[in-house]
């Protein structure tokens, strides 16, 4: 007579609790590391989104979804490496317009020529308009104001880029793409002079469709390309 089969064994979950304990203790271990002073929002919300989630589904890839979107925003923060005299200003930044860069208003960005508060025209302007969506956009204009009129930026030079993407005006206020560029970077710059910032420290300039960040053949790229750019210049661009 053949012999009852035994089921295997249920796989133990006990090893849970300690995963848990210690991904616990790695989170505290970490913020024990943070100085208070210098925290930042963006960079703390990477870290606590990093070690959520359910542990059995395996690790969570920054190739898609809201940690992509996370990794994205991070990896365009400004290096502290470039250019050392603004590097406590970029810190500033970085911490200061966690929240527009957050809700997709703004990013923040370094290049050889400075610091960049790039303005997504989308949120920040109608179609085909220069005229600003101020009940919407007033806190972060606000923001961008005071943080030019800091006293460690005092004598620093800006300089307000319009730019559009490669889609042909269609509207008979505007020329061209040109005319739509600069007007945008002008009223920018007058709200930010009626916020407090000082006229005498800005230059203006309209680059149309000619400097685009990505590719005008898809709807995403040319969103990215509509744009406003104020650059805190380094010393060495005026």
């Amino acid at each position: 007579m053949a012999k009852d089969k035994k089921e295997p064994a249920k796989a133990s979950q006990e090893w849970l609790t300690t995963y848990g304990d210690m991904i616990t203790l790695m989170l505290c271990f970490f913020v024990m590391l943070y100085n208070p002073t210098e925290v930042d929002a963006v960079q703390m919300a990477a870290l606590t989104a990093s070690i959520q989630g359910d542990p059995t589904s395996g690790g969570q890839s920054l190739a898609s979804g809201r940690l992509s979107d996370l990794g994205n925003t991070i990896n365009s923060l400004p290096s502290l490496e470039k250019g050392k005299s603004l590097g406590l200003s970029a810190k500033r930044a970085v911490s200061l317009f966690a929240p527009d860069v957050k809700s997709n208003k703004i990013t923040l960005t370094s290049d050889e020529r400075g610091l960049v508060i790039t303005l997504a025209s989308d949120s920040f302007f109608r179609e085909g308009s220069a005229e600003l969506n101020i009940e919407e956009t007033r806190e972060t204009l606000l923001r961008i104001a005071q943080f030019l009129s800091s006293a460690d930026l005092a004598g620093r030079k800006f300089r307000i880029e319009g730019h559009t993407d490669s889609s042909p005006i269609t509207l008979d206020q505007w020329p061209s793409n040109w005319e739509l560029s600069a007007a945008r970077a002008v009223n920018v710059l007058h709200y930010l002079s009626d916020f407090g910032a000082d006229e005498k420290q800005f230059s203006i300039g309209g680059y149309a469709d000619t400097r685009p960040k990505y590719s005008n053949e898809s709807a995403e790229g040319r969103a990215y390309n509509r744009r406003v750019d104020i650059i805190i210049l380094d010393e060495g661009h005026f």
